[in-house]
């Protein structure tokens, strides 16, 4: 028993012993380390001083609270800081490196271990917590870490085994290639590059190089996941062992494809850039300070012809010297450009070999800091082409709108042509539709050779010209003298030094060929580049000025030739009658005028058709022809009625004339299959015994002829005293005409005026009639003329025109909707300089609107050379008062004047309306007047529609304005009320 309680209290010594020691050892801890007790649910225990005076904390400040006081908020808040409070609970020591948060707010970082202590039961009693202040080493090492952060945050980092496997890839990388790490992880470098590079030499050399130690830095590309490429900034750096042997290598780079991109743009830019100076036909050059050329684009040498070593370290002068207008223009520009300021210019030169060439000149200053010039950029743009088109277009299409005849505009062509080219001669001929070559212009050809060349057919051996227009084809003959083309024509231009010519055909726009322009050259050559050009610019000028004549012929016909005979009409008989009613007073010399109007041809139209009386027209028209002298005059009225003109013929001739005349209209004549002997009644008027103007002479002559037909059909009568019956009876009809008009017996008849598009009232034109109680109704086409004669036209005019303003007022006042009037006025009215005043004073008065008048004007109007006339129709346009052209397109002067009028209205003659059922050729000219009156924006109204089948002739045409007896006769005011209340368009259809 002794000995079992001495060996107990030995145990007992070394147990206390072993005790004293861990305490000694806690107590070492205590005072090195700080420590801190923890409950399960993290309420601070106990703390010892080191970890008081380590947090800079009191002991009662801390015993009680939560632990996480000490820590960073947002790591409290965490679900780290939840994991860390599992793990002790589940048994486990926590250690590492923590961060904790001093009272005074700093943090420092403790190398921690948080042991948890557990009861028998197992059940976590508290945590003990021993930490050591490492925050100056963390200090240190947080710096590189921030650096190494920052770099992994802006490049894309990737790993790669010794043997090329990509080990791993920072966030930066993936993003950029579009990757999950698991998608490349695992995968060979290769992965991401080109297949055809990973199987390149050069990719295995680099493979080769970084296992030997080699850095790699440079701009790689490679594939992104979508397969876009991506060019990496970066750099290969192999990390090695001890051995120098690699263990790894990184790649740290950047994404450039943008920089790369752009890059590309720029070389791309620049490429073009030399491209846009080297390849354009621009001439551009660079001068120095010293005004030395610097430098020359490819396009410097093809448009001038020079080569670089005759240019560079030039000066401009000197490459220009003898050309007066650009050394001017040099001189200007300089001064120009020393202030500063971008010059512009152009002119026309000669290149190195002599070509002319018109140049456009822009030259932009190159200033330094100084405002100092120290280089000038010019560009010299060949213009040549759109200055010939201006030059050449502008003084054809001007001579051409001034009413220029043909030789006179292609004259002018020439002449520009010979001087823009000197060393040629130019010339245009015309082409008939016969194939007839007629020269027009050649200023510099005598006119000899034009003379010689006049009416020959072409062919193929034709010379130059008469060639081209057979082949339609430019024909460019270099030796005149030994061509077999001239074989029969080079005795006429030799003589003159011409020994080359080269013709071009001058088309239609139907592809036609109606002329040629041809250049003849002093000297055996070929046309050059240049004459090539103006040949280009020129074709079409001349063309243009040869269908212009064309066309002016065809209207020329149409206009003042009856389409059925070819006759001239009568208003080119009129005119020609008065030229030579001129001409036989100015020689003294006799005239008869002589008017035939067939016998019975009503009932022959009527029997035997419209075509049989037309043939009969066209037959007794050739008879007439043939027994006119060349001097004479044969025309054609209208219907049945024709006119000659005998010039230089007295009584005793026109008798024999005459018989001539009548025996060969008498022949019989087979129309329609029936045999006809045609007669005719034929009255006489003597210039001067008879008259002095050709209105007087045919007056007189139809009086004659009146008294033939009634008397002794198919015979003829001179005009006697005999007949001036009916002139007492015009001084009668004078006398009552001025006391109708003193009395108010003059009334307005209002005829109503169609939209055809609409089927709407247009407005309404105002006629004079008169009622006399001895004469009856007198007929217009019998007092006007009067009125004319006698004075009393003005007053006739200014009457209808204050009516017709009263009446439209009236109609106004009581809600009648009349659009607008329009009264006839004569030439005499347009003498009254007071005239407008006078419609503006009616305008006022009766509260209208300028546009609501329209006055209608003839013929004689257009031809009056009174001053007065023109002066009164402008004031009364510019007033506003709207101007309608009557029975356009039976004057001779209508489309002459008509440029020159200010007509918004066309009235197209009722002649035309009614032969449109049955002559194409009215029928076309219709559609030519209308088109006319389209094409400059006039209203185009239409005279005397009387039936349906007219109306739709015009409505197709295109036809504005329909007047006429369709719709009703003129007709007083109050009857018109009654027919517009009750009108439809679609009662007259």
């Amino acid at each position: 028993m002794m000995m079992d309680g001495e060996h107990i209290g030995h145990e007992l010594q070394q147990c206390r012993a072993s005790l004293e020691e861990k305490e000694a050892l806690l107590a070492a801890f205590s005072r090195s380390m700080a420590i801190l007790e923890l409950a399960p649910d993290g309420t601070i225990l106990s703390a010892n001083d080191n970890f008081l005076t380590l947090m800079a904390y009191r002991k009662n400040d801390i015993v009680g609270r939560h632990h996480r006081m000490l820590c960073n908020p947002e790591y409290a808040k965490s679900p780290e800081y939840a994991e860390f409070w599992r793990r002790l609970h589940a048994g486990e020591v926590v250690s590492g490196t923590l961060q904790r948060m001093r009272s005074d707010g700093s943090r420092l970082w403790l190398e921690a271990t948080c042991n948890p202590v557990f009861d028998a039961q197992g059940k976590l009693q508290h945590v003990v917590s021993i930490a050591a202040d490492i925050t100056a080493h963390v200090d240190d090492s947080q710096e590189k870490h921030s650096v190494l952060r920052a770099l992994n945050r802006s490049l894309g980092v990737i790993e790669f085994s010794a043997d090329g496997i990509i080990v791993g890839a920072n966030s930066n990388y993936l993003k950029t290639m579009g990757y999950l790490p698991e998608e490349i992880v695992g995968k060979h470098h290769g992965f991401l590059c080109e297949p055809e590079y990973v199987a390149s030499q050069e990719y295995e050399n680099f493979w080769r190089d970084v296992n030997q130690g080699r850095f790699f830095s440079g701009r790689f590309k490679r594939i992104a996941r979508d397969g876009r490429p991506i060019w990496w900034e970066a750099t290969y750096t192999p990390v090695l062992d001890v051995d120098g042997q690699p263990i790894k290598i990184i790649s740290i780079g950047s994404d450039v494809s943008y920089r790369m991109v752009r890059e590309q743009r720029d070389r791309e830019y620049q490429h073009l850039l030399s491209l846009g100076i080297n390849e354009t036909d621009n001439a551009v050059f660079i001068t120095n300070d010293a005004n030395h050329i610097v430098f020359h684009n490819t396009g410097f040498s093809r448009m001038l012809g020079f080569a670089a070593d005759e240019v560079i370290g030039k000066r401009p002068r000197e490459l220009f010297e003898g050309q007066t207008a650009i050394l001017k223009l040099i001189d200007d520009c300089y001064d120009v450009i020393a202030q500063g300021n971008s010059f512009h210019g152009e002119e026309m030169m000669v290149d190195k070999q002599g070509h002319p060439l018109w140049v456009s000149t822009v030259v932009n200053p190159i200033l330094d800091g100084d405002g100092k010039l120290i280089n000038a950029v010019c560009i010299l743009t060949d213009i040549t082409n759109t200055k010939m088109h201006e030059v050449l277009q502008y003084k054809a299409l001007n001579a051409m709108v001034r009413e220029a005849s043909l030789q006179e505009v292609l004259t002018m062509v020439c002449l520009e042509l010979e001087h823009i080219s000197p060393d040629v001669v130019a010339s245009v001929l015309r082409v008939d539709d016969q194939g007839l070559l007629h020269p027009v212009a050649g200023p510099q050809l005598p006119e000899a050779y034009n003379q010689a060349i006049e009416g020959v057919p072409i062919g193929p051996k034709v010379g130059s010209c008469g060639t081209a227009a057979f082949r339609a084809e430019p024909v460019e003959v270099v030796d005149i003298a030994n061509d077999p083309l001239w074989e029969d024509y080079r005795h006429l231009v030799l003589p003159m030094g011409l020994e080359s010519c080269w013709s071009t055909p001058i088309k239609s726009a139907d592809g036609r060929v109606i002329g040629t322009l041809a250049f003849y050259y002093h000297g055996k050559r070929h046309a050059d580049a240049f004459h090539h050009r103006l040949v280009d610019v020129s074709l079409h000028l001349c063309a243009l000025a040869l269908e212009r004549e064309e066309t002016r012929s065809r209207i020329h016909q149409l206009a003042f030739y009856d389409s059925l005979t070819g006759l001239p009409n009568r208003s080119l008989l009129m005119v020609k009658a008065n030229q030579a009613i001129a001409n036989a007073a100015r020689t003294r010399v006799p005239l008869a005028v002589l008017f035939i109007d067939l016998d019975r041809f009503k009932q022959i139209n009527d029997s035997l058709g419209h075509q049989a009386g037309d043939e009969l027209l066209r037959t007794v028209a050739a008879r007439l022809q043939i027994e006119a002298r060349k001097s004479d005059i044969v025309g054609r009225l209208s219907g049945d009625e024709f006119v000659i003109v005998l010039s230089q013929c007295d009584l005793h001739r026109v008798t024999d004339v005459v018989k001539r005349i009548q025996a060969n209209l008498s022949q019989p004549c087979h129309i329609a299959g029936v045999a006809l002997t045609p007669l005719a009644s034929i009255g006489i008027a003597l210039f001067p015994d008879n008259g002095d103007t050709i209105e007087i002479l045919l007056h007189r002559a139809d009086m004659a002829m009146y008294q033939t037909k009634e008397k002794n059909r198919g015979r003829f009568s001179f005009f006697s005293d005999d007949m001036n019956t009916q002139a007492q009876e015009r001084l009668a009809l004078e006398g009552a005409l001025r006391d109708a008009l003193r009395g108010g017996d003059f009334e307005l008849h209002y005829q109503p005026q169609i939209d055809v598009c609409t089927g709407l009232l247009h407005g309404v034109e105002a006629l004079a009639r008169w009622h006399h109680d001895q004469l009856g109704q007198v007929s217009p086409a019998r007092f006007i003329p009067i009125a004319e004669e006698c004075g009393l036209i003005g007053e006739l005019g200014k009457w209808a025109l204050e009516e017709a303003c009263f009446q439209l007022n009236d109609w106004r006042k009581r809600d009648i909707k009349v659009p607008s009037v329009s009264v006839n006025l004569s030439s005499t009215n347009f003498h009254d300089l007071d005239l407008p005043q006078f419609i503006s004073g009616l305008l006022q008065r009766y509260e209208l609107a300028p546009a609501d008048l329209t006055l209608e004007i003839t013929e004689t109007v257009m031809m009056d050379t009174n001053p007065s006339t023109t002066r009164t129709i402008h004031e009364l346009h510019a007033q506003g008062v709207k101007l309608a052209m009557d029975d356009f397109g039976t004057g001779y002067s209508s489309l002459g004047y008509l440029r020159n009028l200010p007509v918004s209205e066309l009235k197209l003659d009722q002649s035309f309306v009614r032969d449109m059922n049955r002559d194409e050729t009215v029928l076309a000219l219709t559609n030519a007047v209308i088109r006319i009156g389209e094409s400059l924006n006039l209203t185009v109204v239409a005279e005397g529609v009387e039936d349906k089948r007219q109306y739709d002739l015009l409505k197709q045409q295109g036809c504005d304005v329909a007047q006429g007896y369709l719709f009703s006769r003129p007709m007083l005011a109050e009857i018109f009320e009654h027919w517009l209340k009750n009108f439809k368009i679609d009662n007259f259809l």
